[in-house]
């Protein structure tokens, strides 16, 4: 596990002492050590890589990271360049076509989006090779928790996408009158039909950033 190196380092400090993150740090090491797991040890904390803490305009909260080969690479819903775009990731790109006439790419990196200050952020941070949730409840979500808790005590607005009910349980934490919470179901295939396709948050969140005076988002993938 590469350890965290900018800002987020200083804000996420006392979770390192605790109980759980050392359990936590433990039981991944001895994953990695014993059996395939994703992404890549040295990018599970990719999210918090590229998206330092005084940057975040805004957070798109995932689940548990891709399973299959090749895929997960620390961010939400992102793939490798050369990787075949899942399928959420092909109904977030036609939500984005309807939405602001997005170009859709040939491929699924969004790390351009993380580098313009779009936190990629999943509730778990690592899974076993073709078993989703199987990293579920062993001491990321108390860690990703206190990422967004640090999220929402900045003081300055920020965005929060949170699609689907694991990520919408998450609007709990949340309370600062300064951000804005949207909502809407999650991009898989199974539930993208029941009110993700539609819910324009590319555009309503910019809308929102630049009312704030606050750079909008470039959503465009190249």
């Amino acid at each position: 596990m590469a350890p965290i190196s900018n800002d987020w380092q200083e804000a996420l400090k006392a979770e390192y002492a605790k109980p759980y993150y050392k359990q936590l740090y433990q039981f991944v090491n001895e994953e990695y050590r014993t059996r395939k797991i994703f992404p890549p040890g040295n990018d599970i904390f990719n999210a918090f890589h590229l998206t330092p803490l005084n940057q975040v305009k805004a957070v798109i909260l995932g689940q548990d990271p891709y399973h299959n080969d090749g895929q997960a690479h620390g961010l939400c819903f992102s793939v490798n360049k050369g990787v075949e775009i899942p399928p959420s990731l092909v109904n977030i790109y036609k939500e984005l076509h309807d939405d602001i006439g997005f170009m859709i790419p040939d491929h699924g990196c969004l790390t351009e989006w993380a580098e313009q200050g779009v936190l990629l952020l999943n509730t778990v941070l690592t899974v076993r090779a073709h078993q989703a949730n199987s990293h579920r409840n062993v001491g990321w979500e108390q860690f990703t928790d206190a990422a967004i808790k640090v999220l929402n005590e900045q003081d300055r607005p920020i965005v929060f996408m949170l699609w689907g009910r694991p990520a919408r349980e998450k609007k709990k934490l949340l309370t600062n009158p300064q951000h804005l919470i949207l909502e809407a179901a999650h991009p898989s295939p199974l539930s993208a039909y029941n009110g993700f396709f539609g819910c324009r948050h590319f555009s309503k969140c910019n809308q929102f950033l630049v009312s704030k005076g606050v750079e909008p988002v470039n959503w465009q993938i190249h």
